[in-house]
């Protein structure tokens, strides 16, 4: 029957990536051997499927949305912005390949033929919520806080259509 709970927990919810102390809070497990022995299992069952060390999906990996994972696989407050915004939304003409994210740390993540670019913003231009939406697993910027983004960290970058 506790089988089944879990199982049904997870099921319900409305997140599809989950690290491991996410499961750990949404299954109520304190006890570490606990968590990883049912993790392991659930792997097993093909219940969850390992995206990386520590960070879990409950559907294929090919249906995962490219911004949510990239959240997710940074394990740290982000927001998609810069390039892959202003491409989205027609400021700039070129297609951008690398899906281009603002946060907390500099790196670049590649993982299943996607490049993800993480720039790091000082925290009170980051934390800032103005122009920051919300959407399903992931936060993306609106086109003027793009723009801002882009220009705060290339002042001459060229804008094709700088529509406002």
């Amino acid at each position: 029957m506790y089988k089944i709970d879990k199982q049904t927990q997870l099921l319900r919810s409305t997140q599809n990536l989950f690290h491991t102390q996410d499961l750990a809070l949404l299954w109520g497990v304190s006890n570490r051997n606990t968590l990883y022995t049912t993790i392991k299992r659930y792997v097993q069952n093909g219940i969850l499927i390992p995206v990386v060390k520590g960070l879990y999906s409950k559907i294929p990996l090919d249906q995962i949305n490219q911004y949510a994972l990239g959240t997710a696989l940074i394990h740290r407050f982000c927001y998609v912005s810069c390039e892959t915004v202003l491409s989205n939304t027609g400021v700039i003409n070129q297609e951008i390949i690398p899906i281009t994210f603002v946060s907390s740390i500099s790196t670049k993540i590649e993982f299943n033929g996607t490049l993800f670019i993480y720039r790091k913003l000082k925290p009170e231009i980051l934390f800032n919520p103005d122009g920051v939406e919300k959407g399903e697993g992931y936060f993306i910027a609106s086109k003027k806080r793009a723009i801002s983004d882009m220009l705060y960290f290339n002042p001459r970058y060229y804008l094709d259509n700088n529509a406002r």
